[in-house]
Parts: C-alpha cells; structure tokens; sequence
C-alpha cells in the first residue's frame, strides 16, 4: 500500500506530508481547488510525463516522493532485486525530482535511474484513472489488452508476437533472396562473360599495389643502367686504358736513356702505372654494377602490361584495382547462388512454414483462451454491473476471429459490447453507454479486473462523474467493497461516495494578493460532516444537511454549530 506522500514546490502545492491508511480514501473540496494537483504529483512519482509549469512559481524545482509497503511475495520486490534496486528496508520510495528547466531525476530507493525505469516500478505498485481514462474503454484497439490481462494472456500473447515476429523474419529473407535471385537470373550472361575475363586475368589481393612498386623500382633500375652505360663508355669509346698503355711505355723509354733512375719521368711513370691500374680497376667496377643495378627492359614491359590491364578493369566495374579480387570472388558467389539457389529458396520455404505452423498454433490456443476468458470477464461484469444499478444492462465481449490474418497479437479483433436496457440488440460500448454509465462500466471493468492485476494501490478521478443519487451511492459501495483488497483513492464530487471512505482529505485553495495556494487537510469525524453537507447543500450549509451527512457518514454526532453558514 502508499504509506506516504510528501510534495514539495508543485504548481500551487508548496509543502505536503501526507500519511495514507489502508482503506478507501476520499478526496474533495471545490471546483478548481486543485484535487487533480495531486494525482498529478503521485504519477509524477511513479513516472509520468512531466508537463511546463509543473514546478510551483519561484522555486527552481518540484519534488515528489511515494512511500509503499507491499506484502513480501509481492512481483515488485523480485523486478527490484533483477535490477539491483532491492534493499534490506520493507519500504519502496519512489522520488522524483524536476527542475523548472524541464529536466527531472527519478530514485528508487534512493538510487538514481532513469525515468523509465521509475515508471516500470511505479506501474507494478499503483493504477491511476483519470477523468478522460474511459476513453480507453471505448476504443477497441484496447479491449484485447484488457481481455489478456483479465484472463492472464498477457505472457501467451506475448509469446505469439515473437512467434509472428520470427515468421515476419524469415519471409523478409525469403522476399529479399527471392529479389537477389531475380536480379542475378538478369545478368547471369553478363556476369558469366566477366567471370570467363576475370578467371582468365585472375587477380590476387593487394596486386596492383605490388605491381606499381615493382614497377616504380624497374623504372628506377632502367636510369641507373642509362647513367652506368654513359660511365663505362669512355673506357670503350675513347680507349682511355689504351692511351694510358702507350703513354706510359714512351715515358719507360725516355726513361730508360737516362742514367738517373730518380728524374721526374720515373716519378711520372710510377703514377701513370698507377691511373692505368686505378682506371682497370674502376672499369672492373662499373661492369659489375651495370649487372647489378641494370633492369630487365622485358620485365618492366610485362610488369606494366598486368598493371595497365588489372586497372582497365577494375574500371570498367566501378572497383579499386586492389578489390579485383573480391569482386571476382562475388561475381562467382552470384552466380554459385544462382546455381544452387533452388536448394536454398527451399530450405527457406521449409522454415516458413515450420514457423507459420508454430505460430498458427500458439495464435489458435490464444483464441481458444480468449474465448474462455471473455466467458468469466462478462459473469465478471455482469456480477459488478448490478450493484452499480446497471443490472438489466448486458455486457457481453465480442471476439471476431480471422485465421488468415496474421499479426502480431493473433487472428482475434475483440470488442466490448454492451446493451443497456432489455431486448435492445448489444452495441459497440462507445455508441450504447451515456456518460454516467460509462462511468460504471468502467468502474465494473477496473473491478474485475482488479483481482486479476498485482497492483496494490488504485486511484479513481471522479469515476462517479454523471451519476448521483442511488446510483452514486452505489459506485461508492463497490469502491469500497474494491477497498478491501486494495487501497483505493477516489477523487469524487458525490457526497455518497465521499461517505463511504474510511479516510478523507479536503483540497482547498487559499489566495492573497501576491500567492496561491493548494492545501490538503486530513478531516476529523467532525471535519468530514462539514465537508459533505457542503457537498449537499452548496455554499449554505444548513442543519438539514449536517444532518444528512451524518446519517451518510452513520451516526457521526457534529459539535453544535450555528444553524447556517456561508462558505467563502
């Protein structure tokens, strides 16, 4: 149950520490007061959407925080625990704080995380309906849901949705090869005459990189050879070896005249003798490097020939030339698809209909599940509709079933109908029920549904709204009969339903001429007869009516209070 609320600096609610008991709870207080003030703040706490002006004037942010006590099986403690929120307290508190710039933070027990992750919790503990929540009862898109949830289905359903979904994936590969195929059977000669160029060339990875680099060091070697050849030249061409010979023998000669063997022609001798041996040995030298450094003219040419030819291909098929490769290696994976793709196609065919079949009986065990759930739902509601003064009304959950269409929710369309006086032929609940009995309908459906659910926390926005009299007097029964099984508040203008509440707080609004105000005082037994003989009188409250709210309230006795008073 919701133990405590406490609200801080929202809209016009400045400081609020609420104590809620077990029980029916009943808020009040006039037109414009602010009752919705405070379910707001609640399902800002459990992780509703955050609206502009939510944070009260002046402040720079609003805070709510919910303060819940559940029963040691109850589901919220084990999804607390999965996701490391648990603690060794019995309490959950729920915290949310929102800054007036539009940002906000949710805790769970005082450990951040994200709004979402506050409003999964929250939905597991508290149920708010608001005044325009009946809405949701007349559109049918809905009803399934709450048929689901009403008969347990919820995880039966779900299971059918990823069945359908690995279907829907198995026919979208299936669509997206049968496209392939087509489109390959289209180029299949084309491809088969690129696969004959490309086999015959056969090009390896990073090719044409290594090819450009060989041919980048063969042009290199091709200069070196030029410069090489232009150095031993000389030493062919001009003879200079055969120069140095004969020089050299005449200085030997003239030499070999004189006596003296220390003139200068045997100096110069010695050094010609010298050059001759030098020149030999250079000559020597540059043969052995034209060897080494002089390239092969025909390699470069054929070097150059694959380089030229890998890279007029690869642009003729929009690659890179060191891609070739893997293109070729696609074109024959195409036309190897294409080949054996009849195997293929049937092995897919095969699974989609495996899946079709498992999916068509889980979808048929949900419908046949529907079906007997609907049967409970409608003695459920029949069961609630006559206390709420609806007895002769007949509620009655159409399911319109559709094997071939396969969704994700399965073959059913599920409608509720009702007929609201006897004989009269069963309609759509959205053209048949008046506004007041709408209000009971649904109230109906939210009892039924209410044992069916783990929440332990209800809330109703004048789910009495259009009804009055017996009939609100009934709708404040059942919530209170609904009250014993779980903590219900109510949001009422009915002073029936007002009567029927074990515990009751008036919203009031106070104005100055600078601030307004919302207020929310917990009534004493006294409080409560003042409160609902306004609810019955108006703005003049009579002895008459004080006297009336007692006998609603069962015998509390008022103080003595002057005969009328006039509300402000």
């Amino acid at each position: 149950m919701l133990t405590a609320l406490h609200i801080q600096d929202f809209v016009l609610i400045d400081q609020a520490r609420l104590t809620l008991t077990p029980g029916l709870t009943a808020l009040t207080g006039e037109t414009g007061a602010g009752k919705s003030i405070l379910l707001d703040a609640l399902g800002l706490a459990i992780g509703g959407r955050a609206e502009r002006g939510m944070v009260r004037e002046g402040a720079e942010q609003g805070v709510v925080a919910a303060t819940f006590e559940e029963r040691a099986d109850h589901p919220v403690w084990e999804f607390l625990e999965e996701n490391g929120l648990g603690g060794d307290e019995d309490q959950i508190i729920l915290r949310r704080v929102q800054g007036k710039d539009g940002r906000g933070r949710g805790f769970v027990n005082d450990q951040p995380v994200s709004i979402r992750m506050l409003r999964d919790v929250g939905e597991k503990l508290l149920e708010i309906h608001g005044q325009h929540d009946g809405r949701g009862f007349l559109t049918a898109s809905t009803h399934r849901n709450m048929l689901d949830e009403f008969g347990g289905l919820v995880g039966d359903a779900g299971a059918v949705a990823k069945l359908w979904r690995a279907l829907r994936d198995i026919e979208v590969t299936l669509d997206d090869r049968r496209r392939e195929r087509d489109a390959t059977a289209r180029e299949a000669d084309y491809l088969r005459f690129v696969e004959s160029i490309l086999d015959k060339l056969a090009p390896q990875p990073g090719e044409d990189t290594a090819l450009a680099e060989r041919r980048a060091a063969l042009m290199a070697c091709e200069k070196i050879t030029e410069d090489l050849n232009d150095a031993v030249k000389p030493f062919y061409e001009g003879g200079i070896e055969d120069k140095l010979s004969i020089s050299l023998r005449s200085i030997e000669r003239a030499a070999a005249r004189l006596s003296d063997d220390t003139n200068s022609l045997t100096t110069a001798s010695r050094h010609l003798e010298a050059a001759l041996h030098e020149a030999m040995e250079a000559r020597g030298q540059l043969e052995k490097a034209v060897g080494e450094y002089g390239g092969d003219p025909d390699e470069l040419d054929q070097t150059e020939e694959r380089l030229f030819a890998l890279r007029a291909e690869a642009r003729k098929h929009g690659v890179a030339p060191d891609t070739l490769s893997e293109f070729h290696a696609k074109t024959k994976a195409a036309l190897a698809d294409l080949e054996q793709g009849a195997a293929t196609f049937t092995e897919l065919e095969r699974e989609l209909a495996a899946a079709r079949v498992k999916y068509e009986r889980a979808a048929s065990a949900l419908t046949r599940a529907r079906i007997k759930a609907s049967a409970m739902l409608d003695l459920a509601v029949a069961k609630e509709l006559k206390p709420l003064k609806l007895g002769k009304a007949l509620f009655q959950t159409k399911i319109d079933t559709d094997t071939s269409r396969l969704a994700s929710d399965g073959f059913d369309h599920v409608e509720f109908m009702v007929a609201t006086n006897p004989g009269a032929p069963a309609g759509p609940l959205k053209t048949i029920a008046s506004g007041g009995e709408l209000s009971r309908f649904v109230l109906a459906m939210k009892a039924a549904l209410a044992a069916k659910e783990n929440r332990t926390v209800i809330i109703f926005d004048e789910v009495d709204a259009g009804v009055g009299g017996a009939v609100a007097d009934a709708v404040g029964e059942r919530l209170a009969r609904l009250a014993r099984d779980a903590q219900v508040l109510v949001v009422t203008h009915s002073p029936q339903v007002a009567a029927r509440a074990s515990a009751h707080w008036r919203i009031e609004k106070t104005q100055t001429k600078t601030k307004t105000t919302t207020r929310v005082a917990t009534l004493s037994p006294e409080d409560r007869i003042e409160e609902i003989a306004r609810m019955l009188s108006g703005a003049t409250i009579s002895d008459e009516a004080r006297a009336a709210a007692e006998k609603l309230l069962g015998g509390v006795k008022p103080q003595r209070r002057s005969k009328t008073r006039k509300r402000a």
